[in-house]
């Protein structure tokens, strides 16, 4: 039997987000992952602006050590919408952008790849009891408080004080334990698989987002990675996925192989390795995401961005969030599902409001029409290419655009924007 203040179950960037702020923050705790590293993790790879302001605000060199692995991703500095009609839409993440010079706003890495690397940053610090190979099998709740950790393998027996549940979407905790259901109106679905020699690509190498009629109201991406490589896959909301009876990895090769301008890119494309599916616990609906000794953070925690499907940023963030917590827990000497409410809210003012305005343009842009009617908009008025890139670094800009008002201000050229130049959100 082990005692520990805290115990991290899960080891993706969440987790590990967790660890290394709570090196930082001069506490310890045992992280236990049922890989080893490296190791394979189905993701569209998208690195955002989000993740790596958030880890540089952690440790400034962590941008130099990430520059030593430069050849496995590619930077992104922004991203092309298609819509149904097949007109491109291409919108930068910042208004002016001079990728010879700027620092990328944001990355295509494999999760091997970059999981990878935040695990060597996690084991750079002994504060940090790091184990890999070790499935948890049981979690139990200890009557006089904390819990009780067992793995598959029977060698690992842990109690703590404070557990924080970062395994992902398919956590068994989170749907017994915290009683965080699975609705599929705020769930996704979606597959992934890797092909090479993919050409057709935007000069700058955006990622692409294409609306296509029969997809919606789901979209197929194109991620670009090194050397002429690609991240391609679809997502779809799992009661819509249900409903049609829809089988993804049929449709992403039937939509490769006839779709009119795709079929051309990935003429001369090999794809490499099969096609894998995964699950996306959307942020569109509130849950409790703690409790009596506990706290949820990333994909556990249901915080995926409902209209991007990305969920590493917000993984990031709410390990912060839940170490900072826990480190008000252990000075309290107070692990009452009472004083961790102050981790639910914090949770909702950093990201709240931003999941709100997500579904809301996710839901928006699921009537077939809208994308095309948009894209032929933005097309005629330049100015709102502007309006939507200022919006990925600038949350204010987001809650604008949700107003008709605004829009119509913008349309008759009557917005004044105000310079900015951040790169990150």
């Amino acid at each position: 039997m082990e005692q520990t203040d805290i115990c991290i179950v899960g080891a993706g960037p969440g987790g590990m987000a967790t660890a290394l702020k709570l090196q930082e923050l001069g506490i310890p705790c045992i992280l236990l992952e049922k890989d080893q590293f490296p190791r394979d993790k189905i993701c569209g790879d998208a690195i955002s602006g989000k993740t790596t302001t958030l880890l540089n605000r952690l440790d400034p060199l962590v941008k130099e050590r990430f520059k030593k692995i430069e050849k496995t991703y590619n930077k992104v500095w922004g991203i092309r919408f298609v819509a149904p009609n097949k007109k491109n839409v291409d919108i930068p993440f910042s208004p002016q952008y001079h990728p010879d010079d700027d620092p990328a706003p944001g990355y295509v890495c494999r999760r091997t790849d970059f999981d990878n690397f935040m695990a060597e940053e996690v084991k750079r610090n002994p504060l940090t009891d790091f184990r890999e190979n070790t499935e948890v099998s049981q979690i139990d709740a200890l009557p006089e408080g904390g819990w009780e950790i067992r793995d598959r393998s029977g060698n690992t027996h842990i109690q703590c004080r404070i557990l924080i549940v970062a395994n992902g979407a398919h956590s068994s905790f989170s749907r017994k334990q915290a009683g965080i259901p699975k609705d599929l109106k705020h769930y996704a679905g979606g597959i992934r698989a890797y092909y090479e020699n993919l050409g057709g690509w935007h000069p700058h190498r955006f990622i692409e987002i294409h609306y296509i009629h029969h997809l919606l109201p789901g979209y197929l991406w194109i991620f670009p990675l090194p050397n002429g490589d690609a991240n391609v896959g679809l997502g779809m909301r799992s009661d819509k996925i249900s409903k049609r009876k829809v089988n993804l990895r049929k449709m992403l090769d039937e939509t490769i192989q006839t779709h009119p301008i795709l079929k051309e890119r990935f003429a001369n494309a090999r794809r490499v390795g099969p096609i894998r599916g995964f699950g996306l616990p959307l942020g569109s609906r509130r849950y409790a995401i703690s409790g009596d000794h506990y706290m949820l953070v990333g994909d556990a925690a249901h915080l995926v961005d409902p209209m991007s499907g990305e969920g590493i940023g917000n993984a990031i963030y709410s390990g912060f969030i839940a170490a900072e917590q826990a480190r008000d827990c252990l000075s309290a000497n107070d692990f009452s599902s009472m004083y961790l409410k102050a981790y639910d809210k914090r949770i909702k003012r950093v990201l709240g409001d931003e999941m709100v305005v997500s579904y809301n343009i996710q839901r928006f842009l699921s009537n077939r029409y809208i994308p095309n009617f948009l894209a032929n908009l933005i097309l005629r008025k330049p100015q709102i290419i502007r309006v939507l890139s200022s919006m990925y670094t600038d949350l204010e800009m987001r809650r604008k655009a949700s107003s008709p008002i605004f829009w119509m201000k913008v349309l008759l050229n009557r917005y004044k924007f105000e310079d900015k130049t951040q790169h990150s959100s």
